[in-house]
């Protein structure tokens, strides 16, 4: 048995790249997740003012009385 194949059996290789594979396979889950998590935020975006960015709540026009409809 050659010098590095000892090394890599002793040393707990397999157990270190499962370690590692499945943080890497959680990191995508959760950013899987954190895109999903809001599905209408451009929906929320035009909601907005567009003159002072507050919400606007409803059909009406917005308090400022800048904003579109308004």
């Amino acid at each position: 048995m050659s010098k590095t194949a000892r090394l890599l059996r002793g040393s707990g290789f397999k157990v270190l790249f499962k370690v590692v594979a499945l943080f890497f396979v959680f990191i995508a889950v959760l950013g899987i997740f954190g895109k999903l998590r809001f599905p209408g935020q451009t929906r929320l975006a035009q909601a907005k003012c567009t003159a002072c960015g507050r919400y606007r709540i409803g059909k009406g026009p917005c308090a400022c009385g800048r904003g579109p409809r308004g």
